[in-house]
């Protein structure tokens, strides 16, 4: 892996990928986490005396839209950098060869809008050398859009012998197989959500290296299910019984505990107002369904994390979203913090994971809270991401 911390990016130009796809509202942004992210790299370039060209892509827009446009971000990116950060109208058209010619050393140039060229989600080769010609170097510090083969994710790098792996993108790469490669043990993945559908293949691989496995959320039913439990009104996928039976099967054969939610925290209705019961999984009333983790599972999780060593946390237990039903992912979230500061490695990936973290206030309480949503995904399922084999090829 060639990182930038080695090279003197002296009156070097740096074309750096960045994720500024953050959200916002009414030009302020609302969450900047992605953009702090990228300042340690962006810093390194700058203090040595180098340039930063920096490329990103803000929403899903159809062609030019300018409610995409990164004049929308500009304000909060000189604010987290604190620095000035000129910004060019296109990617790479005139404005922006003049602007990249004419800068100075330490100075930061952020590009319009890469989706804004429909060439950059089909990685199209001109345009990746076109934008190439802008910078002497290439530094990808996009994990969030590393498992795209997009012009400037993928295509790009093969145009620079000087490419890296910018700080954020190593301590995701390396977050990653701290626990996949090399994790501690006992290791233990903690898997939640609503659907196992979308969970499978991460389960297939987790299942190679983890020592404990627990599951929580709407996906916990599915199984309750397949060992005959009653699970009312419970979300579930009847299409994956069979397929949940043989993971439990195959947990069992590797040696691997799976642990369910004992009881659940229950309700007539998918809202926060109606009244609420507890079940045993196994045995929920059939004009109930299942809503947070409860009681005597909070327990038995508990004790699972604080004994364990390396820690995956991937989607919630519970619906958090609503404060009746989230004490459950609250209580997991605290139970990894105090599992961490006794020297646990904790690793939370996944959006609505992340998600829950931010909101309880516990993101600083974890070894490494991942910057990408789908990235995090397949890596997780054991996939190479394209982002990551371009700058490994030489």
């Amino acid at each position: 892996m060639k990182t930038i911390n080695h090279f003197n990016f002296r009156n070097k130009k740096a074309i750096i990928r960045v994720d500024f796809n953050v959200p916002y509202n009414n030009n302020v942004v609302t969450d900047n986490s992605r953009i702090i992210a990228a300042k340690n790299t962006i810093d390194k370039v700058c203090n040595d005396g180098g340039m930063c060209i920096l490329v990103s892509h803000l929403g899903r827009p159809k062609g030019v839209e300018k409610k995409f446009s990164m004049s929308k971000i500009i304000d909060d990116v000189r604010n987290v950098l604190d620095r000035k950060v000129i910004l060019s109208k296109d990617v790479v058209g005139p404005d922006s060869i003049k602007k990249s010619k004419n800068l100075k050393p330490s100075e930061v140039m952020l590009l319009e809008n890469v989706r804004f060229h429909e060439e950059e989600k089909k990685g199209d080769l001109d345009f990746a050398k076109r934008l190439s010609k802008l910078g002497d170097c290439y530094i990808n510090d996009a994990f969030g859009t590393a498992h795209r083969s997009h012009a400037s994710t993928t295509t790009i790098a093969g145009f620079f012998n000087d490419k890296f792996f910018g700080k954020c993108l190593e301590k995701e790469v390396n977050s990653i197989k701290k626990v996949l490669d090399n994790g501690k043990k006992p290791v233990l993945a903690i898997l939640g959500g609503a659907k196992i559908s979308s969970k499978i293949p991460i389960l297939k691989n987790i299942i190679k290296i983890a020592d404990h496995i627990i599951i929580g959320g709407g996906m916990s039913f599915t199984f309750a299910k397949a060992l005959g439990g009653n699970i009312g009104l419970s979300i579930h996928e009847d299409s994956m019984l069979k397929t949940a039976k043989e993971i439990i099967e195959k947990s069992k054969k590797d040696h691997v505990k799976i642990h369910l939610p004992i009881d659940v925290l229950c309700s007539k209705n998918y809202d926060n107002d109606s009244p609420t019961k507890l079940f045993n999984i196994m045995k929920i009333d059939s004009t109930y369904q299942g809503m947070d983790a409860g009681p005597k599972s909070l327990a038995l999780f508990k004790s699972v994390i604080l004994e364990s060593k390396t820690i995956l946390w991937n989607g919630p237990v519970g619906v958090f979203e609503f404060s009746k039903f989230s004490n459950g992912t609250k209580s997991l979230g605290d139970f990894i913090s105090e599992s961490t500061k006794k020297g646990a490695f904790s690793l939370v990936g996944g959006g609505d994971s992340v998600a829950a973290v931010k909101k309880f206030k516990i993101e600083h309480e974890m070894s490494y809270v991942s910057t990408g949503g789908g990235a995090m995904l397949e890596s997780l399922e054991g996939k190479n991401l394209p982002g990551i084999n371009a700058l490994l090829q030489s």
